[in-house]
């Protein structure tokens, strides 16, 4: 008698485990389950390439550093020279009628025209 109720509870045990192992499984694959393991992959992804980009940068800095002083860049610049600047090619002119007033630029060739027959 004792050792029929032993393995009755034993296979209604294992039932309860295995039953409840497929439903878990069987949730972990649901699409929307698949979407939130995926957003959550690409933000880890996204962290670590940030975080490589940031130790990148930092070695960047430091041998950039090591080959100033190396090269002996680091000197302080010459207070003759001009500095560095921006210099314009063309210089603007504002386009005014005979009151003063800015009218507006008019080019006899439109490139957004789809006309056929321009």
């Amino acid at each position: 008698m004792f050792r029929r109720t032993f393995w009755f509870t034993a296979g209604a045990a294992a039932g309860v485990w295995a039953t409840t192992k497929v439903n878990r499984k069987l949730r972990q694959l649901t699409p929307e389950s698949l979407a939130a393991q995926a957003a959550n992959k690409a933000i880890d992804a996204g962290h670590k390439l940030k975080d490589f980009a940031l130790d990148v940068r930092t070695g960047m800095v430091r041998r950039e550093a090591e080959l100033g002083e190396a090269l002996g860049l680091e000197a302080p610049a010459n207070p003759a020279l001009p500095a560095p600047g921006r210099v314009t090619a063309i210089e603007y002119t504002e386009y005014t009628d005979r009151t003063g007033a800015p009218r507006p630029r008019t080019n006899p060739y439109n490139p957004h025209n789809r006309n056929e027959d321009h």
